[in-house]
């Protein structure tokens, strides 16, 4: 292994291992140190732990403050506004070319969207949360790689962790999101058929309703910051 690839798989450890410290709230929001401070943490070198910062600010988990040192970034109930604001546009953008590609590859398609809603469905059988939340990031996650539009997995992958972060602390304050499943079976159903505009109502449709349901809680919850 020559120099830059061992810089690189430096970095991904890093990345990685950060970024699991955060969303598994053994950073949790408001968490402030220095970078070497959080190297030490992850018993990592400062050089690559510095490069997976400066990625993670990016993805809007981390923020890197003059003199303060680095921060776990927090998110209001308005900034989860904002955020689903963007999914329910991108998500519907995604779907709407997934129920247009060719048959073969919007099969594949369908079937491991249709594995990522079963998982959800077992997950709901056995209470638990965790494992449905895996598996609806894995649905949400998968509209926007079949889509084809890198651009737009971009843009989607720089809101994701943002999301999943809060669907995890926020399952503990809500009732169990039973009817997402369905939601979701019935965008496969659109995607299945090649029924391109009814595929993207349904997909921004069923994230407006996530919207509707969260923000308000959040809210009444006395939730500031996530």
């Amino acid at each position: 292994m020559d120099g830059s690839e061992r810089k690189g798989t430096l970095f991904e450890s890093a990345y990685a291992a950060l970024k699991h410290a955060i969303l598994e709230n053994e950073l949790p929001p408001g968490y402030q140190g220095s970078e070497q401070e959080i190297a030490n943490r992850l018993g990592m070198s400062r050089t690559p732990v510095h490069e997976a910062i400066v990625r993670l600010q990016q993805e809007g988990l981390m923020e890197i403050r003059p003199k303060k040192g680095v921060i776990v970034s927090t998110i209001a109930p308005d900034d989860m506004k904002e955020i689903y604001d963007i999914r329910i546009a991108l998500e519907g953008m995604a779907a709407e070319p997934i129920a247009l590609l060719e048959p073969g590859e919007r099969l594949r398609a369908v079937s491991e969207l249709t594995d990522a809603t079963a998982a959800m469905e077992k997950a709901v059988l056995g209470d638990d949360l965790r494992a449905w939340a895996e598996a609806d990031n894995r649905f949400h996650k998968g509209v926007v790689e079949f889509c084809g539009n890198n651009r737009l997995s971009k843009m989607a992958n720089l809101i994701a962790s943002q999301l999943h972060r809060t669907r995890l602390i926020t399952l503990r304050v809500r009732t169990f999101p039973k009817k997402s499943a369905g939601d979701h079976y019935a965008i496969i159903e659109a995607i299945r058929d090649g029924d391109a505009p009814l595929a993207r109502d349904r997909a921004s449709g069923h994230c407006r309703v996530a919207r509707d349901e969260l923000i308000p809680l959040l809210k009444s919850s006395g939730i500031r910051h996530l």
